[in-house]
């Protein structure tokens, strides 16, 4: 590794600590991971104390409610990873921003070449450090989730091995936007359209693809979804493991097309230094 890598990874590093954006998107995926599973159970306990209210003035009865929400840890770590692809992914593209494109914007750094810098310097430690910091932090979110669920559900349905693939699964889903907006953000120096770009096909093309009955197999917009297979049923057939890993291996596969984007769109870019500020 040249030391004009290894600078850039420092800088990269201090910025995301410094900044506390490491911090407040590791509270963000962990607070989810925690939230959840209590606000199921709380919404259980308040259903099951509204349940006689119902039954007798509205002639409803909700027992099966109650008992979904109030039995088995599956229940609540699945719940979780709704959350942390949802919710947690839209907070981490936000705070990325800067990263994806918003220093270019400010002027912060020059890119790429009337500073000396490497385009492949300036873009590999993101893609190293983001995507991976958030993935180690999906693994670490969801055992939290599994203590808890431990606790307060009625039943641990669940084994180590279901949910250490999980939270793997859904690590590999916010990798997978990561790279994205990466990718978009620094191709075009635009990390605010980047951002809303990657948070609209968040929102929409799962749903499309799901109404499409299209399968997981080969498609990175459904990890979310897939994530949440080793909840279901922890005793997996060889073949559906076999069609996780693959579908794994494709996935990252693409984020390292999108890193090869990023970098051809940087060595692309032309500098122009007839003016009086430097224009990307």
């Amino acid at each position: 590794m040249s030391l004009q890598t290894k600078a850039c990874f420092k800088k990269e590093f201090l910025a995301y600590l410094r900044t506390y954006k490491f911090l407040i998107i590791a509270l963000v995926i962990l607070g989810l991971a925690v939230f959840f599973p209590l606000l199921i159970v709380g919404t259980g306990a308040l259903m099951y104390n509204l349940s006689d209210f119902y039954y007798y003035e509205l002639d409803t009865d909700i027992t099966g409610m109650v008992e979904f929400f109030g039995t088995a840890s599956s229940i609540g770590v699945s719940s979780s990873v709704e959350a942390i692809t949802g919710i947690g992914l839209i907070v981490m593209i936000i705070l990325m921003n800067k990263a994806a494109g918003g220093e270019q914007k400010k002027r912060a750094i020059i890119i790429p070449k009337s500073a000396g810098l490497r385009s492949f310097s300036y873009l590999f430690p993101k893609f190293i450090i983001y995507p991976i910091s958030v993935l180690i932090m999906s693994i670490i979110s969801m055992l939290a989730s599994w203590a808890v669920s431990f606790l307060i559900f009625e039943v641990n349905d669940l084994i180590l091995s279901s949910v250490l693939i999980s939270g793997a699964l859904a690590g590999v889903h916010l990798m997978f936007y990561a790279c994205m907006h990466l990718t978009l953000g620094t191709a075009t120096g635009r990390a605010g359209m980047s951002a809303a770009v990657c948070i609209t096909i968040s929102m929409f093309l799962p749903l499309m693809f799901a109404m499409m009955e299209m399968d997981y197999m080969f498609n990175p917009f459904a990890l979310n979804t897939l994530a949440q297979m080793p909840l279901v049923n922890n005793a997996m057939s060889i073949s559906v493991l076999t069609d996780i890993g693959i579908s794994t291996i494709f996935v990252f596969g693409i984020m390292i097309a999108l890193f090869l984007v990023a970098l051809f769109a940087q060595n692309a870019k032309k500098i122009d230094n007839s003016g009086d500020e430097i224009r990307l």
